[in-house]
């Protein structure tokens, strides 16, 4: 893993940036795996600021989201089909016919879990994989004990995750229970992974990562085994941490 350690959230945003734009720039037709949630969203404002400033364009690029709510449509303002459209595709040259997001309002789940995991290996997988981690070392929506062979599947979340997803809704009865989600072994097959660390609640994730073992216990621990992460993390992530070098 490769550690690079900013100052802030807002370095964290710009250095994120950065690091996509340059892919983009040098590859064209990249396909990226995109995350959602309160990290990335500083991330994607200094994208749309890029593209409307220096014209960095996004026609031949493709996105797989990681996840979706079960039960929410695509209008759904708290939808990842509605962030996403808010908060980066509408404001940018991306055609939405290659924006992919796992559908959460069909009737079969289970189908839809098997057409996602199909159309990223249509594509030949993803080039670059955006990451948030959540407290409690989750990635996309794969809760603790999720297996490390896991495809695109339907998960319960946890109580823990309900609660941190709670701010965005009115109130913690509204956030759905259940999801689906790219699984921890397609997210493995991103050929590189970029982990987006925020804030002084997020230390002790950070520290578990770094010095933890490896176990289905705390899902992101699997990215020690991927031969290509790069974890930006502000001063208040990395406070009193002693990072591996």
């Amino acid at each position: 893993m490769k550690i690079l350690e900013v100052k802030d959230y807002q370095q964290m945003s710009n250095k994120a940036a950065e690091y996509i734009i340059e892919k983009v720039i040098r590859f064209p037709s990249i396909k990226l795996g995109l995350a959602t949630g309160g990290t990335p969203i500083g991330t994607y404002k200094k994208l749309i600021e890029d593209h409307q400033k220096n014209g960095t364009s996004y026609r031949r690029v493709t996105t797989f989201n990681l996840d979706e709510y079960i039960g929410l449509s695509e209008e759904n303002k708290n939808s990842y089909r509605y962030y996403m459209n808010e908060n980066l595709f509408n404001h940018i040259d991306i055609e939405k016919s290659r924006t992919f997001i796992p559908r959460g309002d069909v009737d079969d789940i289970q189908k839809e879990s098997l057409y996602y995991e199909d159309l990223i290996a249509k594509h030949s997988g993803i080039d670059l994989q955006v990451l948030g981690i959540g407290s409690n070392g989750h990635i996309g929506f794969n809760e603790p004990g999720t297996l490390f062979e896991s495809s695109t599947h339907i998960v319960n979340l946890a109580p823990s995750t309900i609660q941190a997803n709670a701010r965005f809704f009115n109130r913690v009865k509204e956030v759905p229970t259940k999801a689906i989600t790219m699984g921890i072994a397609t997210i493995m097959k991103s050929k590189e992974i970029l982990l987006l660390i925020s804030g002084e609640e997020k230390r002790e994730t950070l520290f578990r990562l770094l010095n933890g073992d490896v176990n289905i216990g705390f899902p992101a621990s699997v990215l020690k085994n991927h031969p290509f992460v790069t974890i930006i993390a502000d001063e208040a992530a990395v406070k009193d941490i002693k990072i591996p070098r």
